[in-house]
């Protein structure tokens, strides 16, 4: 259905616009909220007698467009990301990082009134951003983006192989196990006495 619209919307058109929407749309969100008519001949008459009004408005928007793009065509917009030694992003620049970045400015710009000529910027380097603002006009910002490098963690040691540990498990074992002839602490066992040596040892005691 045709709706004469009441006020502006972004998504929709400005005050005085003449529209086509479905007409759920129209009485659900646009009637009751007072930003759209029904066009009808009554409707019409009641736009006509605002319509000077209607320019002054659209008159100081062009203006106000005007400043803005003087203001943004001011500004060098900076952005770091990380990005590796080639100058390739890690992600990209997009319309909402720039809006982001411009709202840090002060500027309330939205995303969809950017354009990059492309997806997005996916390397370091500059490059020049449009926006549309009123009706033909638009500005146009010079964007700089930074690479960050990104820390890389240096890799640990690798583990010793499992044959290594179960050869020095089986050396441990070794070293643990007596030797003949040799008492648990590593001292050497005396043998038995002959019976000369103990027969000899008793004359010399009578002596």
């Amino acid at each position: 259905m045709k709706v004469i619209l009441n006020k502006d919307l972004a998504t929709l058109g400005e005050e005085g616009d003449v529209k086509d929407v479905a007409r759920g749309y129209a009485r659900n969100y646009l009637f009751p909220r007072g930003i759209a008519l029904p066009l009808t001949p009554k409707t019409v008459k009641q736009f006509e007698a605002r319509k000077e009004e209607i320019e002054a408005k659209k008159a100081q928007k062009r203006q106000d467009a005007m400043g803005l793009k003087e203001r943004l065509e001011s500004q060098e917009i900076s952005i770091t990301m990380p990005a590796g030694a080639n100058g390739r992003l890690y992600g990209s620049v997009t319309g909402q990082t720039v809006a982001d970045e411009l709202s840090k400015l002060g500027f309330q710009i939205e995303r969809k009134r950017i354009d990059l000529a492309s997806t997005g910027f996916k390397n370091t380097g500059k490059y020049k951003v449009t926006i549309r603002l009123y009706e033909n006009s638009t500005a146009e910002i010079q964007v700089t983006i930074v690479g960050q490098a990104v820390k890389t963690e240096t890799p640990s040691a690798p583990a010793k192989p499992a044959r290594r540990r179960r050869d020095e498990v089986h050396e441990a074992s070794a070293a643990d196990t007596p030797q003949a002839g040799v008492s648990p602490a590593g001292e050497a066992e005396s043998a038995p006495a002959t019976a000369e040596e103990t027969s000899g040892g008793a004359g010399e005691t009578e002596a």
